[in-house]
């Protein structure tokens, strides 16, 4: 099982209605009809695509294609690259071991890659590297060639007290504060499912995103581990629904940490406070614990993180 499985066939938050109430952010109160209504309207049609800003016109990308095969290493020398990874990256500070520009974590996890550059069907363009100087740090770059839209990856295992390993998508392009991976284009969670195993990327891992204004938001899994194709065997539900209950609860220990830092991109503390505390006694006492109810616990927990990722405008949101 991948993290992002291919092809994407479809994306489903694991339940379409909520059969517990909604916890309020200050108590963990329940309000039962408030929270059925709220997952309804919010889970009645898919998230709709997100949407790129101030695409970059074709003529300043036909010189990638140029370098297909080559080693990333070289493609990174380019001036013209250098100016557009610039042109794509968020001007924020982020946390990557210490305190950094977003844009040195991104150099120093990809300079000096040999891995070849991937160009796939003529349009979308790869950069990649398989591991950075600390904390196993692993980056790509990755292009659409005809949209003129990109998006920028850092992976490692953070040692500041927050939920790790971690996973952080980037772009200037972006404006939403609220998404989820099937928002993404496809061919991008293709290319991503491919570089992932390759980089020992972890099948679930934390996942945030970081727009132009230079904060970090959940990117939350919706994805459903049990899905397959009609023409294939369905997965083992006990282990697939496990993978979809550990998704819940990585995506709301997520959420749980950047509500408590304020979203910032450079955010290092994080402990459980006492609300969070309470509301796992709170699941634990309505679902139970380990396996016993796991779509249960799925739901309390994707309630959650939708609370406290701002309520019932989590998906497709912008604030």
């Amino acid at each position: 099982m991948r993290v992002f499985p291919s092809p994407f066939r479809k994306f489903s938050i694991v339940a379409t209605v909520f059969c517990l109430a909604q916890l309020m952010i200050a108590g963990g109160i329940i309000q039962p009809t408030a929270a059925v209504q709220d997952a309804a309207s919010v889970l009645s049609s898919p998230p709709p695509p997100v949407s790129f800003q101030n695409p970059i016109p074709a003529d300043q990308l036909a010189f990638l294609s140029a370098y297909a095969g080559q080693p990333s290493k070289a493609l990174l020398k380019d001036k013209r690259f250098r100016n557009l990874m610039t042109l794509v990256t968020p001007r924020t500070t982020y946390h990557y071991g210490r305190d950094m520009p977003l844009s040195m974590t991104r150099d120093g996890m990809l300079e000096g890659s040999p891995l070849p550059v991937i160009v796939r069907d003529g349009r979308y363009l790869m950069v990649t590297s398989r591991g950075g100087p600390i904390l196993y740090g692993k980056g790509f770059m990755w292009f659409d060639m005809k949209e003129g839209v990109a998006l920028g990856g850092v992976y490692f295992r953070p040692i500041n007290g927050e939920p790790t390993p971690t996973l952080a998508i980037f772009s200037r392009q972006l404006a939403d504060t609220s998404l989820s991976m099937s928002q993404l284009p496809l061919a991008f969670a293709e290319d991503l499912s491919q570089w992932a195993p390759t980089a020992k990327v972890p099948v679930l891992t934390v996942r945030y995103f970081i727009p132009e204004n230079g904060k970090k938001y959940v990117l939350v899994h919706d994805e459903d581990y049990c899905d397959h194709p009609e023409n294939a065997p369905s997965p083992p539900q006990d282990r697939c629904q496990q993978l979809n209950a550990d998704a819940a609860d990585i995506d709301v220990n997520a959420a749980y940490f950047m509500h408590e830092t304020n979203n910032a991109a450079n955010a290092t503390a994080w402990m459980l406070g006492p609300d969070q505390v309470a509301w796992i006694g709170l699941r634990d006492q309505n679902c139970g614990v380990g396996s016993i109810n796991l779509q249960c616990r799925i739901r309390f927990t994707h309630e959650r993180t939708r609370v406290l990722i701002g309520g019932p405008h989590m998906v497709g949101g912008r604030r």
